[in-house]
C-alpha cells in the first residue's frame, strides 16, 4: 500500500483543500476536478430534460403510457447497447465519446425544433431521455475508470462523485425557474450545448493525461476496442456475470420499494388531505418535495464527507455490503410495521445509500477489469441489465395488481430479494479482491468471446 503523503497547503493548496473530501496526492487535482466538473454537467442537463419529460409524457399519455414506456427502455437498450459495443470496436475511445455525445446534443436541437412546430413528442422523448442518461454516464464512469488505476480511482472516485450529486440537485434546481420562463422545449435546447461542454472537458482530461504520464504503458490508450459481443463477455466471465445479477436484483429491490412508498402514499392521500386542508394532488405533491429534498441533500453531505472515508478505511468490499444490510433492516423494520413513516426513512435511507457510497463503489469495481468490459459490457450492465430489474418489477406489480396482494406481500418479497443482494455483494467482493490481487495486467485474464 503507497503511504499517505502528507500536504502542506503552501505547496499544494488545492489539494490540501480536497483533502476534506479524499485523499488527493500533487498533480492529482486538475484531473479529479475536471472529472468532477464533467459529471456535474452530464448531471445537470440530465435533470433538465427529466424535468422536460414529465409534462410531455404525462400530458401527452398519461401514467399509464409512462409506466409502459419505462418497462419499453428495456427492449431499446438491448440494441442500444449492441450498438456501442459494435461502434467500439470500430473507432478509438475518444472518437466514440465524441460521437456518442455530438450525436444526443444534435439529437435535443431536432426535438427543439419538432416541439416548437407541435409535433407530440411525450412517447418517443420519455425514451429517449432513459437511453440518453444511462449511456452517457455509464461512458464517463468507463472513461474516468480507463483514466485512473485501481488505487487512484478508490481514492479519488468519491470525489468525482461529488460532481455527480451536486449536478443532480443544481439541475432540479434550475429547472424549475427555467421552464416557467419558457417551456420543456427550452431545457432542451439549454441542454445541448451542456453536452458539447462535457465532451470539451473529456477532450482536455484525456490530453493531459497523454502529456503528463511518463511512459507509453501508462497514457491513455485510444484504439479501438478488441472483437467480442458483450453479452457473451459477461456470460464467460464469472466477475461480470456476478455484477450483471447483482445489478439486476439492486433496481428490482428499489423499483419494489418505489412502488410500495407510492401505494401507501395514494391510499393514505384522501384522509391526510382532508384533515389538512388540501387536494389529495398537493398533498401528495408536499410529500414527494420532501421525500426528494431529504435524499438529495443528504446524498450532497454523504458524498463531501462519508463516502470516500468508507471505502478508505473499511474498503470496497464492506462499502459494497453495507447498502442491502441497510436496506435489510429497512425493510424488515417495513414489514414488521407496516407504516408510510417507517417506509419512508427506509426509502431515503436506502437511495441516499444507493446513489452515494453504492453508486460510487460500483464504479470504482471496473478499475480492474479490461478496457473491453469497461466500454463494453458495463454499457450492458448499466443500461439493459439496469433496465431490466426495473422490468421485472413492473411484472411483479402487474401480477400483485390481479391478484390482491397486500402491502406485506411486496414487502417480504423484497425482503427476501435483498437477503440476496447482501450474499451477492459478499460474493463479487471476494471476487473483485482476488482480481485485485493478482499478478499481471489488470482484467487481462478475461476469457476471450468471438463476435
Amino acid at each position: 500500500m503507497t503511504p499517505r503523503v502528507r500536504l502542506r497547503f503552501r505547496e499544494h493548496p488545492v489539494e490540501f483543500l480536497l483533502g476534506a473530501f479524499g485523499e488527493v496526492r500533487p498533480g492529482e487535482a486538475p484531473t479529479v476536478l475536471l472529472l468532477a466538473l464533467n459529471v456535474f454537467l452530464l448531471l445537470t442537463a440530465y435533470y433538465l430534460l427529466k424535468v422536460a419529460r414529465e409534462p410531455l409524457i404525462l400530458l401527452g399519455g398519461g401514467a399509464a403510457v409512462k409506466s409502459y414506456a419505462s418497462a419499453g427502455q428495456a427492449f431499446l437498450l438491448v440494441f442500444a447497447a449492441s450498438f456501442y459495443g459494435w461502434l467500439a470496436a470500430r473507432v478509438g475511445r475518444m472518437a466514440l465519446i465524441a460521437f456518442v455525445t455530438l450525436f444526443f446534443a444534435m439529437n435535443l436541437v431536432v426535438f427543439w425544433v419538432l416541439g416548437i412546430c407541435g409535433v407530440p413528442l411525450g412517447v418517443p422523448f420519455f425514451l429517449w431521455v432513459g437511453v440518453f442518461n444511462i449511456v452517457t454516464v455509464a461512458q464517463f464512469w468507463s472513461f474516468a475508470a480507463e483514466t485512473y488505476t485501481d488505487e487512484q480511482g478508490k481514492r479519488l472516485f468519491p470525489i468525482v462523485g461529488i460532481g455527480s450529486s451536486i449536478g443532480a440537485v443544481g439541475g432540479a434546481t434550475l429547472a424549475g425557474p427555467l421552464v416557467q420562463r419558457g417551456s420543456p422545449f427550452l431545457l432542451m435546447i439549454i441542454a445541448a450545448p451542456i453536452l458539447v461542454a462535457s465532451l470539451g472537458l473529456t477532450t482536455l482530461v484525456h490530453r493531459r493525461e497523454a502529456r503528463t504520464r511518463t511512459t507509453d504503458a501508462a497514457k491513455p490508450k485510444d484504439a479501438p476496442l478488441g472483437p467480442g459481443n458483450a453479452f457473451a463477455l459477461i456470460a464467460h466471465d464469472r466477475y461480470l456475470l456476478v455484477f450483471a445479477i447483482l445489478v439486476l436484483v439492486l433496481n428490482f429491490v428499489t423499483k419494489t420499494g418505489d412502488y410500495v412508498l407510492d401505494r401507501m402514499l395514494v391510499a393514505r392521500a384522501p384522509a391526510a388531505a382532508h384533515a389538512l386542508h388540501v387536494a389529495p394532488a398537493v398533498y401528495i405533491g408536499e410529500f414527494k418535495a420532501r421525500y426528494f429534498e431529504w435524499i438529495n441533500g443528504l446524498g450532497v453531505v454523504m458524498q463531501l464527507f462519508v463516502v470516500s472515508r468508507v471505502i478508505k478505511y473499511a474498503g470496497l468490499r464492506v462499502a459494497l455490503v453495507l447498502v442491502p444490510l441497510a436496506s435489510l433492516a429497512g425493510y424488515g423494520a417495513a414489514l414488521a410495521a407496516p407504516l408510510i413513516g417507517v417506509l419512508m426513512v427506509t426509502r431515503i435511507a436506502e437511495s441516499t445509500l444507493d446513489y452515494t457510497l453504492s453508486n460510487t463503489t460500483r464504479q470504482a469495481l471496473w478499475l480492474v477489469t479490461s478496457p473491453e468490459a469497461k466500454y463494453k459490457a458495463k454499457q450492458v450492465i448499466d443500461t439493459f441489465v439496469m433496465r431490466a430489474g426495473d422490468s421485472l418489477s413492473a411484472v411483479v406489480v402487474w401480477i400483485g395488481a390481479r391478484t390482491a396482494m397486500t402491502t406485506r406481500d411486496f414487502l417480504a418479497i423484497n425482503l427476501v430479494l435483498t437477503l440476496a443482494w447482501v450474499g451477492l455483494a459478499v460474493l463479487l467482493g471476494r471476487r473483485y479482491a482476488g482480481r485485485a490481487t493478482a499478478p499481471g495486467p489488470v482484467g487481462r485474464h478475461i476469457v476471450p468471446v468471438l463476435a
